[in-house]
């Protein structure tokens, strides 16, 4: 396993990022995210599944591996980096298996960039049977209009008190938000990473 590193050795934290379904570790959405991160004083490692290194060595675009292979390889990540000062999470899939992981990881908290609550245009397939009971203290960033969870729907799950979810305003899966709004990416990456920043010195 190949990490990806952004920020100080010494940091309090280490926050581990994977990446969503699509796209790999150095995608914009989770270099800016580890850039921004790291400028706040905390170490990032990226890395990627097994399906998405190989398209990276050269291999045929695959499907994610299936489950049992990404809980194992996120299992890795957390024996490599050691459990006691780390934080996991990422990306839609990437945070969506970490989730799945946390608490048997002992880790020290969880943070998911858009949680697909359900795939889009199906919200009758839920994907939170375990987030009822989740005890990893954890921060889901979500927009507003994330067609893999809405904050309406979201709203009225029965989700753990461990979990917080705060709320880009108009943003999507990728918390861009629309040009009528009046707000920019900029701005909801702004805020994302202040919250994020914020929950991890809590934990530290």
């Amino acid at each position: 396993m190949d990490f990806l590193l952004d920020g100080p050795a010494d940091a309090p934290l280490t926050v581990a990022l994977a990446h969503g379904a699509g796209a790999p570790m150095d995608s914009p959405f989770l270099a800016d995210f580890a850039r921004a991160l790291a400028a706040a004083g905390w170490r990032v490692a990226r890395f990627e599944f097994p399906y998405m290194a190989q398209r990276r060595s050269g291999g045929a675009a695959r499907p994610p591996d299936r489950p049992n292979v990404l809980l194992d390889t996120w299992q890795t990540a957390i024996d490599r980096l050691g459990p006691e000062r780390l934080v996991i999470g990422g990306k839609s899939l990437g945070g969506r298996m970490a989730s799945m992981i946390a608490d048997a990881g002992g880790v020290r908290g969880l943070v998911c960039l858009g949680y697909p609550f359900h795939p889009t245009g199906q919200p009758d397939k839920l994907r939170i049977a375990h987030l009822a009971a989740l005890r990893t203290p954890t921060l889901i960033l979500q927009g507003t209009r994330d067609p893999f969870g809405r904050q309406v729907e979201v709203e009225a799950y029965p989700l753990s008190p461990s979990i917080t979810v705060r709320w880009l305003p108009d943003g999507d899966h990728g918390f861009t938000p629309r040009v009528a709004s009046g707000r920019s990416l900029a701005q909801n990456r702004e805020l994302a990473v202040a919250w994020l920043s914020e929950f991890i010195a809590g934990l530290a």
